[in-house]
């Protein structure tokens, strides 16, 4: 058997990353399929409960998967199970395109009566539909290019495998496809919450669903690219014109803590991260999601809400510069409610999400399949429009 997967040269990028995310059985999602394929940018918008931020938690799920947790418990729980339908399997599906391959996972969990946590009832991934492991139950076959018969193992049902079995080279599919799931940026910050502060050994890449570890990652980044720092600078020059520098001293043994210095011809003034506004924050978030997409191509990026905490005339700019980021490779799926978000966004690349109750699925929809009578905000606010 020939090995088919071909490792792609720094560079060398597609310019759109998940072709099919399916879901069944999870919250809200019952045979749900995002329809990304294709697109460099969505913007996902909806009522509340209408599945927008269900949608993060899948991305989150296969994030930490990659990253380490491989509890099942850990990741998914009983009530999670859509309607409580315990005989019915969860099911999530993701196909990507990295590098001219497609990457295909498959991850079921089904809930056995009598049963505490859910367990893996199947699990696999294949590349461009060759399989690298398969997974039945507790029994796990590696497929190995060259091998007639590859090794096995067994696991617990309790523990999903991807996290487990050991890549042998960086050219490995195993290693291509848990390093992109691990980069991905899956975001919904509380600015409150964010810290400027880092140590030496807590550095990341990774940034937290919250952004908690903000100066964790503006280190991490700079460290690991330091030319991120212009991307990062060029940017809030643009939102906010008086910023001069962003500093980022030791304060103590193995500590720093973000220092933001501003300046006009009154003076200058340096404030601590914490010391920021809200919407300040955010414009310092999408810095670093700017400076991350231009450093990890094809980087997917979902952020709930990222207009949040923005004034009205700040989020045309804001959201365009998302989406502008993208355009070279990679994706970003935003959500949202904000009229002037959903403006920068064309009618084949917003997609509406409906429930009519609790006791019903989520039904998606490009707004471009839809009958909108007159301008698509006008009709949100009316609530003119519903999926047929």
């Amino acid at each position: 058997m020939q090995n088919h997967f071909r490792p792609g040269g720094r560079g060398v990028y597609d310019s759109r990353v998940i072709r099919r995310l399916y879901v069944n059985n999870y919250r809200c999602l019952e045979n749900f399929e995002l329809p990304v394929a294709g697109k460099q940018s969505v913007l996902l918008i909806g009522k509340n409960g209408s599945g927008k931020t269900t949608v993060g938690r899948v991305l989150r799920i296969f994030q930490r998967i990659a990253q380490g947790t491989n509890r099942v418990g850990e990741l998914v729980k009983p009530r999670e199970l859509a309607r409580q339908r315990s005989d019915a399997p969860m099911r999530f599906e993701l196909e990507v395109q990295l590098n001219g391959q497609i990457y295909s996972y498959t991850l079921v969990f089904e809930f056995p009566k009598g049963f505490k946590e859910l367990r893996v009832q199947e699990e696999g991934l294949k590349v461009d539909g060759h399989p690298v492991y398969t997974r039945e139950l507790a029994q796990v076959h590696i497929v190995r290019p060259g091998e007639v018969q590859g090794p096995s193992f067994r696991i617990d049902w309790h523990l999903v495998a991807l996290p487990i079995i050991q890549d042998e080279t960086q050219g490995d599919p195993l290693f291509v496809f848990k390093q992109w799931l691990g980069r991905m940026l899956v975001l919904r910050p509380v600015p409150t919450g964010m810290r400027g502060a880092s140590e030496h050994d807590d550095e990341t890449l990774q940034p937290l669903p919250f952004v908690s570890n903000y100066g964790a990652w503006f280190s991490g980044l700079i460290a690991h690219a330091p030319s991120a720092y212009s991307k990062i600078d060029t940017y809030l020059k643009q939102v906010m014109p008086d910023l001069k520098d962003i500093q980022n001293p030791t304060v103590g043994e193995g500590s720093r803590s973000l220092l933001v210095q501003f300046s006009n011809k009154q003076g200058t003034i340096s404030l601590p991260f914490q010391s920021l506004s809200d919407g300040e924050k955010c414009f310092m978030v999408c810095a670093l999601v700017l400076a991350t997409a231009d450093v990890f191509k094809p980087l997917l990026c979902y952020w709930d809400e990222p207009d949040n905490y923005l004034a009205l005339d700040e989020v045309g700019f804001f959201a365009l510069a998302l989406r502008k980021a993208f355009e070279s490779g990679g994706q970003f799926i935003g959500t949202s409610h904000n009229p002037e978000a959903i403006r920068q966004f064309s009618d084949e690349t917003t997609l509406l999400l409906f429930r009519k109750s609790h006791l019903e699925p989520t039904v998606i929809r490009p707004v471009s399949e839809l009958q909108v009578t007159g301008d698509l905000v006008g009709a949100l606010i009316r609530g003119d429009v519903e999926p047929q």
